[in-house]
């Protein structure tokens, strides 16, 4: 790939982006780009060229867990 913009930290962020994308483009989604393309083109293109917004969302809230049976450790009879 070549520069990516700034906002995008990662191969896989793009791939995930364009594809959402593609896929708004493909359900009837108006392209923002002056010529026509291919759905998969013109997403990769209007996520390169940062003329689509996104965001990463709010940071998901920890899940507390209870230990299960299978996690607790049992004594196994060691005298130390």
């Amino acid at each position: 790939m070549h520069d990516m913009p700034e906002k995008i930290d990662s191969k896989f962020r793009y791939v995930l982006l364009a594809a959402t994308r593609a896929e708004q483009l493909m359900l009837g989604a108006q392209t923002k780009l002056a010529k026509p393309e291919k759905p998969t083109s013109a997403a990769m293109r209007e996520v390169m060229e940062e003329l689509v917004e996104w965001d990463y969302g709010p940071r998901p809230e920890p899940v507390a867990t209870e230990p299960q049976e299978d996690d607790v450790i049992e004594d196994a009879g060691l005298e130390g």
